[in-house]
């Protein structure tokens, strides 16, 4: 299906022309610069006819500890991270986010949007991370705005009093499976969510509309 260039997305619209994506990532520790990146995932999102956002698509790349990494014990005692188990299928830094800005570039260019903006629980620590390892693959092409983010920490509370990812989502009413907590992909997949519980709150407590088909 071909695309309407001259016409913007409800999607284009709703974030002043960036699109939301959430991210999550495991570590090694809390130093972007020397501890290792272990896992990465992604979800787009959407809107509906009637302005409702929604997840769309996720990926996740499990990755190789770049070479000279520190992982801490209790990083990978928390997160449950065998970071050389043959069945993590792990690959490198650059082949992962290739594919994942890959993925990310793709839903830019289905919804006419010019950056994405990161969506993430504390994305001080995601972002920090995801640049880090651009610079060390000299990947060029980031999508991620350089510093700008939606915080869900912030988000969550402001609209239920909750900063810690396991309670906010309880508070929204979302289901939370401690198991299955601190891998990437489980995370991620709560934490979009949680952004779209509370952005689609706020819409029907204002009674805007994000539609396709708003004048300008």
């Amino acid at each position: 299906m071909s695309i309407d260039t001259d016409k913007p997305t409800s999607m284009s619209r709703r974030f002043r022309g960036f699109m939301p994506v959430v991210i999550d990532v495991e570590t090694g520790g809390f130093n972007a610069q020397k501890d290792a990146l272990l896992e990465v995932a992604a979800c787009t999102l959407k809107l509906d006819d009637n302005g409702i956002i929604e997840i769309d698509e996720q990926i996740c790349r499990h990755i190789v500890p770049f070479e000279g990494s520190n992982m801490e014990p209790k990083s990978l005692e928390i997160t449950g991270i065998d970071p050389y188990h043959p069945f993590r299928m792990a690959i490198g830094e650059a082949q992962a986010l290739g594919e994942v800005f890959s993925f990310i570039r793709k839903s830019l260019k289905q919804n006419q949007c010019k950056r994405a903006i990161m969506v993430g629980h504390n994305t001080v620590l995601d972002l920090s991370f995801i640049n880090a390892a651009s610079d060390r693959c000299n990947i060029k092409r980031n999508p991620f705005h350089p510093f700008s983010t939606f915080d869900t920490v912030s988000f969550a509370g402001l609209a239920y009093g909750q900063t810690v990812l396991s309670r906010a989502v309880k508070a929204a009413g979302i289901e939370w499976d401690n198991e299955q907590a601190h891998s990437a992909s489980y995370d991620t997949l709560k934490t979009a969510e949680l952004f779209c519980n509370i952005v689609n709150r706020w819409r029907r407590s204002t009674g805007l509309v994000w539609s396709a088909h708003i004048d300008d």
